[in-house]
């Protein structure tokens, strides 16, 4: 029962003695209050001076376990037993379970008719989301299982590194990796591998980019950069991580040669991180510029066949006959009776009077006067 909240941490009153829940062993979003029954579970026993302090948590992935054990009495039996479980408290936990009794299906006995059991668990929670799923020895098929609800295409595993690549569809690859990584995350805490979601094509890429990086190490040849590639290096971070002696047990390599290999991976890695990655500016700069680019592409082809096709065409002489008929004649004679006289021609007799009114007005200007 809830003693008092003080500072965010809550004193509760366990029988006999009391308990602190701290705000970091709380599950984020929920309020608690004076005298009211919460479930907690004990992490952790101090003895300050005379006292012994009780820390609970409700955030602990045992809190999630003692809860399947308190609502489904098969798991309080030993009938279903959880073999893994991975939790990120307030958000999401995943809960991998198997039958001991093979007439007991183990996740239908967890979620329950109608979902019952398993409501009441979320409803301790908070409203946190529960995937229960099926365990399995197989990493080829317990990987698919934890990686629920998103559809596996296949599953390669690279013992060396303790990584597993598995390869989707496209439009599984946002389903597969889950909001901010958090699907992926929770199933690689599941089964204890590294999991990396891609695309065949990705994975194709990487490759690519992988054999191209290995081909510059030192005495290094073609087939030996191809069994790296075989077993999951994909970059000289891989490569940097890898114990010398491990790394030498591939055909084709000593412990002198091993050695050389991890610490030059070591400079590249070191290298390549401290390279400072494209700006954002940079990256829109290069958009745009791509993008004007492609816009007048098709603005020049279009131009020039219409320049070809206006050159081609005779020009419109209107209703002009072209046999230099008389009417012709007496249209031409109307077109010039109308236009101005004064054209601007020297020879003309409206400027020749106009440049000696021009004359006599400037020589009456230039004479004193008496």
């Amino acid at each position: 029962t809830v003693q008092r909240i003080e500072g965010g941490a809550i004193t509760i009153n366990i029988g006999k003695t009391e308990a602190i829940l701290p705000r970091s062993e709380q599950i984020p979003g929920e309020t608690h209050h004076a005298g009211e029954r919460i479930r907690a579970v004990i992490v952790d026993v101090r003895k300050t001076n005379q006292r012994v302090k009780i820390v609970l948590s409700r955030t602990h992935p045992d809190f999630v376990r003692r809860l399947f054990e308190l609502e489904i009495p098969e798991v309080a039996e030993r009938v279903i037993d959880i073999k893994a479980l991975a939790r990120e408290a307030g958000y999401r936990t995943k809960v991998a379970v198997v039958s001991i009794d093979s007439k007991v299906d183990c996740v239908g006995a967890c979620v329950g008719v109608r979902g019952t059991r398993i409501k009441n668990i979320v409803d301790e929670l908070a409203g946190e989301r529960i995937d229960i799923v099926r365990w399995n020895e197989s990493l080829q098929v317990m990987i698919p299982n934890a990686l629920q609800p998103a559809e596996v295409h296949e599953v390669m595993l690279f013992a060396m590194l303790g990584r597993a690549i598995v390869l989707v569809k496209e439009d599984q690859l946002s389903l597969a990796i889950g909001r901010r990584g958090q699907n992926v995350r929770l199933a690689s805490k599941l089964v204890g591998w590294d999991i990396e979601i891609m695309t065949s094509e990705e994975l194709d890429e990487q490759i690519e980019r992988a054999v191209g990086l290995f081909a510059v190490i030192p005495n290094i040849d073609g087939p030996l950069v191809d069994r790296f590639v075989e077993q999951g290096f994909l970059s000289f971070d891989d490569l940097s991580i890898m114990d010398p002696g491990e790394l030498a047990q591939l055909e084709g390599l000593d412990v002198v040669k091993a050695t050389e290999i991890v610490e030059f991976a070591e400079r590249e890695a070191e290298r390549v991180a401290a390279e400072p990655p494209p700006t954002r500016a940079r990256k829109l700069a290069a958009m745009e510029s791509a993008v004007t680019e492609e816009a007048m592409k098709p603005e020049a082809a279009d131009s020039a066949p219409a320049a070809v096709h206006a050159a081609a065409e005779p020009a419109d002489t209107g209703d002009l006959p072209s046999d230099g008929s008389s009417e012709a004649s007496d249209e031409i004679s109307d077109i010039n009776a109308v236009k101005p006289r004064n054209n601007g021609d020297p020879d003309s007799t409206e400027n020749h009077e106009k440049i000696a009114d021009d004359s006599a007005a400037s020589a009456s200007a230039e004479q004193p006067t008496t």
